[in-house]
């Protein structure tokens, strides 16, 4: 497909090569974020210690959000906007202590 590229992201500490077409590749790194950010929340919590069921329960979390919000018929793009903000903060807050 033209305009694919390759993009390496990094989730729970593995690193994976994903094709995507280039218009998405904000989105993609932007859902990246949202799942790490997801996995070290219920990391920190301590409930579950098995890093797969970790990775699970992000996604399962993340994808219960998404239907929420379909069945609800509307978006607030402001409060995405504010989520989006706050993850990128976070991320950028455990970057910097590394």
């Amino acid at each position: 497909m033209k305009n694919e590229e390759i993009l390496k992201i990094t989730i729970s500490g593995r690193e994976f090569s994903i094709s995507c077409p280039e218009p998405e590749r904000e989105e993609i790194i932007l859902a990246a974020e949202l799942l790490e950010n997801k996995i070290q929340e219920i990391r920190k919590e301590g409930k579950i210690i098995d890093s797969e069921r970790i990775v699970i329960a992000a996604a399962l979390g993340i994808a219960h959000e998404l239907l929420v919000l379909r069945q609800s018929g509307s978006f607030d793009i402001e409060d995405i906007k504010r989520r989006i903000a706050s993850i990128r903060k976070k991320i950028n807050d455990v970057l910097v202590r590394k």
